[in-house]
């Protein structure tokens, strides 16, 4: 954690399955643009790993958050985060986009860290661009990293509304035009 109410704490990081645990300077890119917009909202966190961009939220004062991760051993651990911290969340065990297509609720903010392949790709047809909108609130965001040398040429109804590099990550706000 880097800030708000559970500032400084370790998050429990799952033995035996690989993730990329969101950097610290990102994690404060993504919360100091967001600022107190954050303070009230639904988050969910999809591939969520250790649960921190979600917990991130709720130590800063989003309302509720919900994570979703495929990995038995991932979810154990946003749980054992979640009581850390004291905080309270709906962890989900089961595929991001299985969960998208059949979920009903509608989120402020929707964080993704899907895992990705270190090749070049224009990832303008990815199934999140078109899976997240049914799930967004009015004025929702989308919160998505990827790899560096992945781009998106045409968001479709997206707006971008800034790009963030971390080594070899790359984290893009989008919004939702009109």
């Amino acid at each position: 954690m880097i800030s708000g109410t559970a500032g400084g704490l370790r998050l429990e990081v799952p033995r035996g399955v690989e993730i990329r645990p969101a950097l610290d300077r990102m994690k404060g890119a993504i919360f100091s643009s967001l600022g107190q917009w954050i303070v009230g909202k639904r988050v969910l966190d999809l591939y969520a790993g250790t649960g921190s961009l979600g917990i991130e939220a709720l130590s800063r004062g989003a309302r509720e958050a919900t994570f979703v991760d495929l990995a038995h051993a991932c979810c154990r651990a946003i749980r054992q985060n979640l009581l850390k911290t004291g905080f309270r969340g709906e962890v989900i065990e089961a595929d991001a986009l299985r969960f998208l297509a059949r979920d009903q609720y509608r989120y402020d903010i929707v964080f993704a860290s899907p895992p990705y392949e270190k090749k070049e790709l224009i990832l303008d047809s990815h199934p999140l661009l078109s899976s997240v909108p049914p799930r967004l609130a009015p004025h929702g965001l989308f919160v998505w990293e990827f790899f560096r040398r992945n781009r998106i040429e045409d968001p479709g109804p997206w707006k971008v509304r800034w790009q963030r590099r971390a080594g070899e990550t790359v984290v893009v706000l989008l919004e939702l035009e009109g």
